[in-house]
């Protein structure tokens, strides 16, 4: 197994293709299809099917991914560590969650890409919990959570902002003359939610059960911005960050009911492994983000 048989693997594996691989690493497709052959061979394993045009990645693949992601993000701190270089660069890979990444960071991200142009920046979207999953084994470097104060012996946590959640419904939607909502107003109501894992819809249900609410039904939807125009359309009540919909709401698509059930008190946080080497690359995101999105928490 070299790293150059891992690189190419993770190339295809991402863009599922062996010629638009060859292209993006300046092989040629032979050479690409030999280092395929040669790391099947050296695992005892098969990682691609051909079904017709496409590429299926095999179970054996998608188990790969996460271990050959982290031999290359080990090789590459280690070059970094030897060559006592200061200067930001390389790759950095950053998890978060949908609605972060369309409210709060884009100024973050486009700051740190004007200050350090040599960084690439990876971002990988995905609910808070698997995001963290990722960090403990060394997938990502950082990630962004929301989610009620975390405290853990495994990493570090810094707060940055809290996060005020809403109920939303469309403008002709029966509740949406009310003042306030509380957890039995959702009784037999048809609820549009993010997905299973994601921190604050778990909240919500916990609540529910305990106040022994039982909604119509629960859509559970994986986009931020299909959950908006689903709720727009009508089709039912909503949850979500304040700052996901500002513009939503500002045009009247869609109408905030304040939260008047058990305080979600959600907080952003900044989190990374206690063990986690500090590049300069890992450093100066995180010496920005402080700056940029820090505040204090009441």
């Amino acid at each position: 197994m070299e790293l150059r048989q891992l690189r190419t693997f993770l190339t295809i594996a991402k863009l599922e293709s062996f010629t638009q691989a060859a292209e993006t690493l300046g092989y040629a497709q032979s050479s690409v299809t030999a280092q395929v052959r040669l790391l099947e061979e050296s695992l005892g394993v098969k990682l691609f099917e051909r079904l017709g045009r496409r590429i299926i990645l095999t179970q054996e693949a998608k188990n790969l991914i996460p271990y050959a992601e982290q031999i290359l993000k080990l090789v590459s701190e280690a070059h970094n560590v030897v060559s006592g270089t200061s200067i930001p660069k390389g790759t950095l890979t950053i998890g978060t969650v949908e609605s972060l990444s369309i409210t709060r960071l884009p100024k973050v991200f486009e700051e740190y890409h004007n200050r350090y142009p040599n960084v690439e920046i990876v971002l990988n979207f995905d609910v808070c919990s698997k995001n963290l999953r990722l960090l403990r084994t060394n997938v990502l470097d950082v990630t962004f959570i929301i989610d009620r104060k975390l405290n853990s012996q495994e990493f570090i946590v810094e707060e940055l902002t809290p996060e005020q959640i809403t109920v939303l419904v469309s403008p002709g939607h029966h509740l949406a003359a009310k003042k306030e909502i509380y957890p039995a107003d959702l009784q037999g109501e048809s609820l549009i939610l993010t997905e299973e894992e994601c921190t604050y819809r778990i909240i919500l249900e916990n609540i529910l059960a305990e106040a022994g609410v039982q909604p119509k039904y629960k859509m559970g939807v994986n986009s931020i911005q299909a959950i908006k125009q689903f709720t727009i359309s009508g089709l039912g009540v909503t949850l979500l960050p304040e700052t996901a919909v500002k513009q939503e709401v500002e045009t009247g698509q869609l109408v905030k009911i304040p939260w008047a059930g058990p305080d979600f008190k959600l907080i952003n946080q900044l989190v990374y492994h206690k063990d986690k080497w500090m590049s300069p690359t890992l450093q100066s995101f995180l010496e920005l983000t402080r700056q940029m999105l820090k505040s204090s928490i009441t």
